[in-house]
């Protein structure tokens, strides 16, 4: 999310496994590689470079040696101070490096969340009934690509340089890593639609972040509570479209926004793509 997520720990289960690409790892949610996916000029992304999940701060051991013996270089944390306290720290995995890279402020939208995590239903309705929650989710993104643009340029230029394999999360592995991933392929010249397929994998139920509410809140099982929850925690395809209509509508198309908004000139885009596309 681009707030501190209401959740709590996920309790060990097993995942199913699509394949060497998702492994079934028990305490890490939403992991996948998104190599494999189709560039305009007819080549795809390369496996085993560039993956993306959850948090890693629950990871059980076996999760924690999968992790390391993917080679990884750097693993970027998106998650804010607010986050991490919630939640705690990444596991440490050996040899890796750790880059903590927020992409939110802790108190923008403190009391929404207050709501979230411990609204009686009336304040929840008002708060996320009737479209709000959907739109209040579309306008997180366009304010990702807004206000996020020295982040999101350090992050590119980190993969170009030296920084890969390389593994981007935040809380559940949607929102603001779902919108960094977006824009690394984006980048890259990965098709729209297989950028837009691979976000809504994050939406399966078995990836979604677990949600918890205070202990005298109506359970966020409640049918009723559910519903109007469910936008916050859904990957759906009007967010991250709503971040690419803002690089075009904000910042007049892709081209000037890599450029000139985020530096990532001719040269470095083309190391990018060295390092992901085969």
């Amino acid at each position: 999310m681009t707030q501190p997520s209401p959740g709590t720990a996920p309790e060990p289960v097993a995942i199913p496994s699509a394949g060497p690409e998702e492994p079934a790892l028990s305490a890490v949610r939403n992991f996948r590689d998104v190599g494999g996916l189709p560039t305009r000029d007819g080549r795809r992304t390369r496996r085993g470079v560039l993956f993306r999940s959850g948090h890693l701060a629950h990871a059980t051991e076996t999760d924690a040696a999968y992790l390391a013996g993917l080679g990884l270089h750097s693993v970027f944390d998106f998650r804010n101070a607010a986050d991490r306290a919630l939640e705690g720290p990444d596991v440490e995995l050996p040899g890796v490096r750790n880059v903590h890279l927020p992409l939110n402020d802790p108190a923008d939208g403190a009391e929404f969340w207050r709501i979230v995590r411990d609204g009686e239903v009336g304040r929840l309705r008002a708060a996320l009934g009737e479209g709000r929650a959907e739109a209040r989710m579309e306008a997180s993104y366009r304010q990702l690509i807004k206000e996020r643009t020295a982040e999101h340029g350090r992050l590119l230029r980190a993969i170009a340089e030296d920084s890969v394999p390389a593994l981007l999360h935040c809380a559940a592995g949607k929102d603001r890593a779902g919108t960094s991933i977006a824009l690394v392929l984006l980048a890259v010249g990965v098709e729209e639609e297989a950028i837009e397929e691979d976000y809504l994998k994050s939406d399966a139920r078995h990836r979604r972040y677990r949600v918890s509410r205070g202990k005298d809140a109506v359970a966020p099982t409640a049918p009723e509570v559910a519903e109007l929850l469910d936008p916050l925690f859904a990957a759906r395809a009007s967010y991250l479209r709503a971040a690419f209509e803002t690089i075009d509508t904000h910042w007049g198309g892709r081209e000037r926004y890599f450029g000139e908004v985020l530096g990532i000139d001719g040269a470095l885009r083309e190391r990018l793509r060295e390092r992901l596309v085969e």
